[in-house]
């Protein structure tokens, strides 16, 4: 049975908004005194100070009217008048994020922070945006720390979010838990609770949150998506696609039905319509990373690698751990004679999973193709060594899947 490794974007999808939201918290303080210069006439000083009040004023406007692009001229202008100021770093770095420009705003943070270490509005606010920009292990340090100081829904339920961004299961379960105290009928984060349970093999936490789903709503796209995630665990595709089908008329929108409905698909060799539920969520969410696995990896065994290589890329993109599509978009350089290409992501795959065996052993392949003989060498005799002793517990032997 193929079960999906990280389905990220599904899982983010009902809960990015409120981290666009958080971002506002920032309040400018114009309490401290302009840095003038020692020449300046009080005329100028006080003209000055005019025009950066004047600055603040419109910039401060314009963000509460979400009219971003206003806003960060504004405070361009303002923060030209005094540049070490680190509020209105924070709020430059507000506006820039709001355009979508989150490299921009993380080093306007990190401006700030060089002007005021520790600064904890500062350090939030980067945690925000390095989990904007999908870099959530620099996020999540900033998170876990912010929830500490201040435990309330949202920063319980963004470091959750994190960690389960970075595949740790039963740390997201712990956090989304707290934070569904505190809000407990918010069926985003029951939802995404579930699935951290669900990951966690922690069964007895999914049938817990499946009930209080249905007590909340039983007609929910969660709750149908929830109760065709276990009817999936047990083998019972036709129920498991009749409660999918039920989340996708609740709503055609909800992300992960799609793919869900095309895994089924694919394991009953129904490929053509598998390709096309695949699509169909990409449709909706490019970047998510089950779709676009499973159609990089029915590209490679059709035997079009160079097709296949775009959608495992994006795989690995959003999830630079997804072992299986790492291990495939190695194959599939290989396959096209590019091994210098297919050493990264071979190991990478590697590092996700020391005792795969076989991307130990393709990993050697691309390496002795570059002519690096040492490094080869090192890559077979790991391989040989798990494999002697998987056969020593045939049971416990790892067989490859879209899971981790």
């Amino acid at each position: 049975m193929i079960v999906p490794q990280t389905r990220r974007a599904a899982c983010f999808a009902g809960k990015f908004n409120f981290a666009l939201l958080f971002g506002c918290f920032t309040v400018l303080s114009l309490s401290s005194p302009l840095t003038l210069a020692q020449d300046a006439t009080p005329q100028n000083e006080s003209l000055v100070r005019r025009q950066f009040a004047n600055f603040v004023a419109q910039g401060s406007s314009a963000l509460k009217q979400g009219d971003y692009q206003d806003a960060e001229k504004a405070f361009r202008r303002a923060l030209a008048l005094d540049p070490t100021s680190v509020e209105l770093l924070n709020n430059l770095a507000i506006s820039v994020a709001r355009q979508g420009r989150d490299d921009e705003a993380i080093a306007l943070y990190l401006r700030a922070l060089n002007l005021r270490k520790g600064d904890p509005i500062t350090e939030r606010n980067l945690g925000i945006a390095y989990f904007r920009a999908h870099r959530y292990k620099e996020a999540l340090p900033l998170l876990e720390s912010f929830a500490a100081r201040d435990p309330t829904f949202q920063s319980l339920d963004l470091t959750g979010l994190t960690l389960f961004a970075l595949d740790r299961y039963t740390g997201a379960a712990e956090y989304l838990e707290r934070a569904s105290q505190l809000q407990p009928n918010d069926l985003p984060t029951l939802d995404i609770l579930g699935k951290a349970y669900w990951r966690a093999k922690s069964y007895s936490g999914v049938t817990q949150v499946f009930n209080r789903i249905m007590a909340i709503n039983a007609d929910s796209p969660e709750a149908h998506y929830m109760l065709g995630l276990a009817y999936d665990v047990e083998y019972q595709e036709q129920n498991a696609r009749r409660e999918f089908q039920a989340a996708l008329k609740a709503d055609p929108t909800y992300p992960g039905i799609h793919s869900s409905l095309g895994l089924i698909d694919w394991r009953e060799h129904r490929v053509s319509e598998a390709k096309n539920e695949f699509a169909l969520e990409l449709h909706q969410d490019p970047r998510d990373p089950v779709s676009n696995y499973m159609l990089g990896q029915i590209l490679w065994q059709q035997e079009k690698p160079s097709d296949a290589v775009p959608y495992l890329t994006a795989a690995v993109t959003e999830n630079p751990s997804y072992r299986d599509a790492l291990f495939e978009l190695g194959q599939c350089y290989l396959s096209l004679k590019e091994p210098a290409k297919a050493v990264k992501p071979l190991k990478r795959a590697t590092e996700v999973d020391p005792d795969d065996a076989q991307a130990h052993f393709v990993l050697s392949k691309a390496l002795s193709q570059l002519g690096r003989s040492v490094e080869a060498a090192k890559e077979r005799e790991i391989c040989r060594r798990i494999q002697a002793s998987q056969h020593k517990q045939p049971s416990s032997a790892v067989t490859r899947s879209s899971s981790k």
